[in-house]
Formats: C-alpha cells, sequence, structure tokens
C-alpha cells in the first residue's frame, strides 16, 4: 500500500456533500417538528435518531437492501444511470449522509426551540410571513445550534467508517476514505501510513471541534 491523497480530498468531498444534504433534511425536519403538532411525533424522531445507536454495519446492511440491485430503488437508478450504486464515491455520501443526519436534525431543533416564542408571536402580529419567520428570525436567533450542527455532522461524515466499507467498498482510487485506508494499511503492515492518514483526521476533527468550542465560548 502507498500513501496517497485521494483518500483525503474522497473524504473531504464525502463529509462537504453529506453535510449539505443533512442541512437541507435537518432543517425541514427540525423546523416541521419544532413548529407543528405531528401525530407520532416520538416514533419519528425515534427513527431520526436510529443511526447514533446501531451498529455500523447494520447501517450497512440496511442500505445495501435499500440501494442494492435486487431491490426496486436500486434496480431504478441502474435504469436511470447505467450503473448500481453499491462500491461506489456515492454509496459513501450516502452512507455518511445517514449517520450524520441525527446530529444536524438534534443540533437544529435545539436552535428553533431556544427561539423565544414572544419574539416569533410578536412578528407573526406585525404579518411576517412563515418564510420570512425562518429566514429573519427563526435561523439568524439559531445560528450558533445550526454552526454546532454543521460542524458535528461534517466531523461524523469525515470519520465514517463502517457503513462506508459495507456499502461502498474499499476501492483505491475510487471509494477509500481515510478510515478504509487507515483499516487497509493496519492489515497489511503499513503502520507508518495508518498513522499519517490517522493524524490528519485527529488533527482536523480537533480544529473543528475546538471551532465549536469557541464559538459557544463567544455566546
Amino acid at each position: 500500500m502507498e500513501w496517497s491523497w485521494f483518500p483525503v480530498q474522497l473524504s473531504i468531498t464525502v463529509a462537504l456533500t453529506a453535510t449539505v444534504i443533512t442541512f437541507i433534511l435537518g432543517l425541514t425536519a427540525a423546523y416541521g417538528v419544532a413548529t407543528r403538532r405531528i401525530k407520532g411525533k416520538a416514533v419519528i424522531e425515534t427513527i431520526f435518531f436510529m443511526p447514533l445507536v446501531l451498529p455500523p454495519t447494520v447501517i450497512g446492511f440496511i442500505l445495501i437492501v435499500v440501494f442494492g440491485m435486487n431491490s426496486p430503488v436500486g434496480q431504478w437508478v441502474e435504469w436511470m444511470t447505467g450503473r448500481s450504486l453499491l462500491f461506489t464515491a456515492t454509496a459513501a455520501t450516502i452512507a455518511a449522509t445517514v449517520v450524520a443526519f441525527p446530529l444536524m436534525y438534534q443540533s437544529i431543533k435545539t436552535g428553533f426551540l431556544s427561539v423565544d416564542q414572544q419574539v416569533v408571536d410578536a412578528a407573526m402580529v406585525d404579518g411576517a410571513s412563515e418564510g420570512k419567520l425562518l429566514t429573519h428570525i427563526i435561523l439568524p436567533l439559531s445560528h450558533r445550534s445550526i454552526i454546532t450542527g454543521v460542524i458535528l455532522s461534517f466531523t461524523r461524515a469525515f470519520g465514517e467508517f463502517g457503513a462506508t466499507l459495507m456499502f461502498a467498498g474499499n476501492i483505491p482510487g475510487v471509494t477509500q476514505t481515510i478510515p478504509t485506508s487507515i483499516y487497509l494499511a493496519l492489515e497489511t503492515g503499513e503502520t507508518r501510513i495508518a498513522w499519517y492518514y490517522a493524524l490528519i483526521s485527529i488533527g482536523i476533527s480537533f480544529l473543528l471541534l475546538l471551532s465549536i468550542n469557541r464559538t459557544k465560548g463567544s455566546s
């Protein structure tokens, strides 16, 4: 096994893409749960948080079942694109999105619930639309929680291993991320290369988590 920048680049790309997707999904879900009365809310939120507690192998297995070539979704994707999702960089992004979503959802929801309801009610009395309430009041007042969610989701997606290994594989130059590169390096006895990737991962994660603490400290 030789050292390569590809796993670093792919890990960053996957994490960034997954963070954007989880932000959109988390924002939509958190806004709906925080502002509306929904039947079965407890069940829905339990499903949202399942990726936090399920073994990565279970998540990988479910993704294979849902997006595999024998599933309706997998067959539709293959018909549309001419190839299966399995063992692709897209599969790595999907796996990262699934495991990072709960962190984004919870952070955004916490931010939304922390907004003073009196401020929202006053804006509604003044005639603010639902869209303006979200963009001009709720989001700005929740920005610290949202930033925390973005950073935590990126960090979680950046370090995803188990589900990625099962669903996307560990193909050099195609689906090999930093975590899977470390795994392969240890399997082949390349401890020095494993340390290189580990130090990069530790450094990026440390800086991101430090930025969260500084954001909280400035509040």
